[in-house]
């Protein structure tokens, strides 16, 4: 069977990560396994239109994943899809499908929702499709039967991570990509990302989680024995971690790094790319990582102010721990970005001033400030439906590193909080020690026009 599946290009400024989506390289691989014929169009590297690429593949089965941010563009694309193939299968998956399946599954252009984790799912599906059976039973799949009746599967249960295959990177264009965090960073070689736990236990108001809220690991050795072939195999010039929760354990992080070392892997920098728990590193755990390779981390601080994190957040962090954080990350020599939001309910100028000055304080290499934006299956996103209203007019507009509200409260108008955002901006980046530290980056002038749109969004956009 030939098998289509579709990254629809993201809404995201490019600036923030390019790199192969590792959802569609399992699923390739899980394709692979059965013996299909597979390809893969990633939107954001692509130069050809789907439709294009498709009428000359012929699939037999179109996968499309989608985040809150891409769903529009799938939706967009499954359409053109159908037009140019009829009546061929259409599956999309994701975190925004998961969260509201009968969305997309009410749309003529999409027969089938996967909800939550996809491989196995994917993997029975596609056998059944090919086979031309019934979809009833098939777990963790909403759909619409011919009458327009949708149709709910029960759920699937968590995956065994130990079975999935290895992420099947050869069907992208490499050489297409840049790397994990091409803002700060000049790789010269390919750039792959890795997954050595899922989910997280904790329930931040403005997450969302497309499974159970429990954390799932993979081995030391599993994971090590992926990281390895990445190196040796793949030719990794950098890998990035993109778990939620990578340090919940903090002896498997401790013996991962350790297997680093013991195969002579460590010369190949890695980075982590969702961050890590500030109250679970210290100085041993971050000294034993920047041993392994490690050369960057992120902390979601959130916010500057105790009680926004404790009331508002559900953080189980505080602003010490985060200190004490970012001062070992330092100490042992590894770099630090920190992720901070602002405008989340009960918010007022001053507990955004608390954020600001925060940041200032850490002085990260990187700081992240992001609007606040009430996603889909979030507690953020009931709070604004039930005591506010949602400003953005479609899916398109949840982009959520430019200066646009997306939400506003009658206490909390848009005005204050995209002000603050643009003020963040400029008092972080603007400080002397900051800019005299921005043009002796050797980045800073390998990749100067992104260097100059950093720089207008900065000074230009952030002048009130």
């Amino acid at each position: 069977m030939r098998v289509l599946l579709v990254n629809p290009k993201s809404k995201l400024p490019i600036d923030t990560r390019t790199s192969p989506s590792l959802g569609l390289a399992y699923l390739a691989a899980v394709s692979e396994r059965r013996g299909d014929e597979v390809r893969i169009h990633d939107g954001d590297v692509e130069d050809r239109p789907v439709e294009e690429v498709a009428r000359e593949f012929h699939p037999h089965l179109i996968g499309i994943t989608a985040n809150t941010t891409q769903v529009m563009s799938a939706w967009r694309e499954a359409a053109r899809l159908k037009v140019a193939l009829g009546d061929v299968p259409i599956v999309i998956g994701g975190p925004h499908p998961t969260v509201l399946p009968h969305e997309s599954a009410a749309r003529p252009e999409i027969d089938i929702v996967v909800r939550g984790e996809g491989e196995a799912t994917w993997a029975e599906l596609s056998e059944r499709i090919e086979k031309g059976a019934e979809l009833a039973g098939v777990r963790g799949i909403t759909y619409r039967r011919p009458d327009g009746t949708i149709v709910d599967e029960p759920d699937r249960p968590a995956l065994d991570l130990s079975t999935l295959p290895r992420p099947a990177y050869h069907y992208f264009k490499m050489d297409r990509y840049t790397n994990l965090q091409p803002t700060v960073d000049h790789v010269e070689g390919y750039s792959f990302p890795i997954m050595t736990s899922r989910g997280c236990p904790y329930r931040c108001s403005y997450c969302s989680q497309i499974m159970e809220r429990r954390w799932r690991m993979r081995t030391p050795e599993d994971v090590v024995d992926e990281w390895e072939w990445l190196v040796r195999e793949m030719g990794a010039a950098e890998i990035g971690v993109l778990d939620d929760s990578f340090n919940i354990d903090r002896r498997r992080v401790m013996r991962i790094c350790d297997l680093i070392i013991e195969r002579g892997l460590q010369h190949v920098p890695w980075i982590m790319i969702n961050g890590i728990r500030a109250n679970l590193a210290d100085e041993e755990l971050l000294g034993k990582m920047r041993q392994a390779g490690c050369i960057r981390t992120a902390f979601g601080v959130e916010s500057g102010n105790q009680r926004i994190l404790d009331t508002i957040i559900h953080k189980q962090l505080t602003l010490d721990q985060v200190r004490k954080a970012f001062a070992a990350a330092k100490k042992v020599g590894m770099e630090t970005i920190g992720f901070f939001i602002i405008g989340m309910p009960g918010e007022t100028e001053e507990t955004m001033d608390d954020t600001i000055r925060f940041a200032c304080e850490l002085d990260p290499l990187v700081a992240n400030f992001s609007i606040a934006t009430p996603f889909p299956g979030t507690e953020l996103y009931e709070i604004v439906k039930e005591k506010g209203r949602i400003l953005a007019e479609t899916w398109d507009d949840f982009v959520f590193f430019e200066g646009k509200a997306r939400f506003e409260l009658p206490d909390l108008p848009a005005e204050l909080v995209e002000r603050k955002w643009r003020e963040a901006y400029r008092r972080f980046y603007l400080r002397p020690h900051r800019i005299a530290r921005t043009l002796m980056r050797k980045q800073t002038w390998l990749q100067l026009p992104r260097t100059l749109r950093m720089a207008w969004r900065t000074v230009v956009t952030s002048t009130d």
